[in-house]
């Protein structure tokens, strides 16, 4: 495999993660700012916007934070280059150049996907429109990762598309998390605190949690709860634990393929022991935010990693 081929199955999966992880979040915005009056509203729709790493562009543009421009900003906006059409589009653009390396399936569910969102916001999107247009972000999503699953065979090629779900995945999770988190519990001496549920429970919307956490929790909304659900709970495909250990496996199968040791499996290995030895409580002691940003710098690290250790591969 090219060096040009690995890097395209990265960053197809990683701009397709990111796609799908900021309509959960806008999705979860828009329910919480339906149920608030015009000024709390603001605060939701302006933590969405922060969450997806958008606030200063966004202010650049907009004074206030209105629902519809939040939303149109998110979803399409030509000042906007991090916009979910121009993520998809990244992701249809790496899977032509990766064409032969990738099944006619998921070829198809990529293209399909982009020209219904691109049909979906060839206008501005309406607050009655938002939801389906939600929907067929993360249909599109769910397509292509079931394309991938079910149709690609498990070479290095399935090892490099796992890796960039998953290091997509466990920024846009730390990063949530850790802003959510100022948001609603500024100070460790809030922790078992009285707190306002629906945050929380949107929190879990955000990540698509909500009812795996209900079950495992008999319904109980509890910020400790939560946060070790979303940090530490392998059973989760979406909680850092998983992200870390998915990881490693699949940089030791490319470091197993290639026979070659590398420096993004060692930090993968370095990383996933530190996560192994953590309990909920070393991380509040440590500090929420801290143990995030922590999370995020490695995570980044090892994304560096990856790219500069498999440039060349042949």
């Amino acid at each position: 495999m090219l060096g040009r081929t690995a890097n395209g199955l990265f960053w197809m999966f990683r701009y397709l993660e990111r796609a799908e992880n900021t309509a959960r979040l806008l999705d979860a915005g828009l329910r919480m700012a339906l149920t608030r009056d015009h000024t709390d509203a603001a605060d939701e729709w302006r933590s969405v916007i922060v969450a997806s790493g958008q606030k200063a562009a966004y202010e650049a543009k907009f004074d206030e934070y209105v629902g519809s421009d939040v939303w149109n900003f998110i979803l399409r906006d030509r000042d906007n280059p991090a916009n979910i059409l121009s993520t998809f589009e990244q992701v249809r653009t790496n899977a032509r150049l990766v064409r032969n390396a990738i099944s006619t399936e998921l070829w198809e569910a990529i293209n399909e996907g982009w020209m219904q969102l691109r049909a979906d916001m060839v206008r501005p999107v309406a607050q009655g429109n938002l939801g389906k247009v939600v929907a067929d972000i993360r249909r599109a999503g769910m397509q292509a990762h079931g394309a991938m699953q079910n149709s690609i065979l498990r070479d290095a090629g399935f090892h490099f598309a796992r890796a960039g779900t998953l290091v997509e995945r466990g920024d846009s999770i730390a990063r949530i998390l850790d802003i959510k988190y100022y948001l609603l519990l500024p100070s460790l001496s809030y922790v078992g605190s009285s707190l306002d549920k629906g945050q929380w429970d949107n929190v879990l919307r955000s990540v698509s949690g909500d009812r795996a956490y209900r079950w495992l929790h008999a319904g109980q909304i509890d910020a400790r709860g939560i946060v070790e659900f979303l940090v530490l709970d392998e059973r989760f495909p979406r909680s850092l634990a998983f992200c870390h250990s998915d990881l490693r496996d699949n940089l030791t199968a490319l470091e197993r393929i290639h026979k070659n040791e590398v420096l993004s499996t060692d930090l993968m290995r370095k990383a996933d022991m530190r996560m192994n030895d953590t309990t909920i409580d070393d991380v509040f002691e440590q500090g929420l935010h801290q143990f995030l940003i922590d999370f995020i710098n490695s995570n980044s690290a090892i994304a560096a990693a990856i790219s500069e250790d498999y440039r060349f591969v042949d």
